[in-house]
């Protein structure tokens, strides 16, 4: 089976990213896997590695330009496709997306289960809840070296007060959703 799952949907700023993990043939599961938000960020990255080792796995990864065009729906779309693609999923491949969209309708994907919280009781949605967290935390760490004032390694682009005070002190940069009403007020 293939689990999915999405990070940054609700966040203000930064990508939206969807992975998929499929565990490797001959591979246990690492203990500990849960849904990512049960887990500080000492438990994600130390699961992380382990993860990389015992799945393989897909990313699909979209700008926030992206989402401001098409909207949040097309863009988990397109991040949910390439996620599985990269995996190399067959069209009769069992796909559980953590959820209640099935963001693959658009496809020949024939066997796709959504389940609400299935990262809390799927393990490989689960490990794909993790390096989600992990891989999407880790570009807004490293964009918090190219825009300093706004506090991504505080928040990584989710909408907290700190955030809110970054906009108003220093406006938009080109990782905001300017189509998100929180945002826009500041563009």
């Amino acid at each position: 089976m293939i689990g999915v799952d999405e990070v940054g949907r609700g966040a203000w700023a930064g990508p939206l990213l969807v992975v998929g993990a499929r565990l490797k043939p001959g591979r246990q599961l690492p203990s500990g896997l849960k849904d990512s938000k049960m887990l500080s960020r000492v438990q994600r990255e130390r699961l992380f590695p382990l993860i990389m080792e015992a799945f393989d796995i897909g990313d699909g990864w979209v700008s926030p330009r992206f989402i401001d065009k098409y909207g949040l729906t097309r863009a988990l779309e397109v991040a949910t496709f390439s996620a599985v693609t990269k995996l190399g999923a067959q069209v009769t491949d069992n796909i559980c997306i953590d959820g209640v969209q099935n963001f693959l309708h658009s496809y020949a994907f024939i066997s796709v289960v959504t389940k609400v919280k299935a990262d809390m009781s799927e393990p490989v949605v689960a490990a794909a809840s993790i390096a989600a967290k992990v891989m999407r935390d880790a570009y807004m760490y490293d964009a918090a070296h190219n825009f300093p004032n706004y506090g991504f390694d505080k928040h990584v682009g989710y909408g907290t007060q700190l955030h809110r005070k970054c906009l108003q002190d220093n406006g938009v940069c080109e990782l905001h959703r300017r189509s998100f009403k929180p945002v826009a007020e500041f563009a």
